[in-house]
């Protein structure tokens, strides 16, 4: 594998790594905020779910642009298993403060994932994209905590 191939290989797998978790993220904040009982959290979740979306729809478009064209559209195994507990959670009348401490686990995910793509030799505009957006997603993280932190559990 030439160096460029190789380059272009790192830059595709990360790109999907993102993908998948940003769609793990879109399902989840709509499912925790379906079940959220504030309003200005459960708008929170619901707008963060387009956000997600729309940060997938940027990295699709670039993979498309590379010659990709068959895109995994499923989350991660994690993902999902983090949907499930929630909704047991919510079921079982956990309240605003479980749900937001589910989304938390799920918002350190993506920083994970955000934080190994950029480790990656990345062309300059994938890496300034990935940049912003993980702002984005370290900002929601910590409105999510400090939502929780400010919830005592009753």
């Amino acid at each position: 594998m030439s160096t460029d191939a190789g380059k272009q290989h790192e830059m595709r797998y990360a790109i999907n790594e993102v993908i998948s978790v940003l769609l793990d993220s879109q399902k989840g904040f709509v499912d925790i905020g379906e079940h959220l009982k504030d309003p200005t959290l459960k708008h929170h979740f619901l707008a963060e779910s387009l956000k997600r979306a729309s940060f997938r729809g940027y990295l699709e478009e670039i993979l498309h642009q590379d010659g990709v064209h068959d895109i995994k559209e499923s989350g991660t195994a994690i993902g999902t298993f983090q949907r499930i507990w929630a909704d047991l959670k919510a079921n079982l009348g956990g309240g605003d403060h479980t749900l937001l401490e589910t989304a938390e686990q799920a918002e350190d995910a993506a920083k994970k994932v955000y934080a190994d793509a950029l480790k990656q030799e990345l062309p300059l505009p994938v890496r300034q994209l990935l940049t912003e957006q993980q702002a984005h997603v370290i900002a929601s993280h910590d409105f999510v905590r400090s939502h929780r932190d400010a919830l005592v559990p009753k």
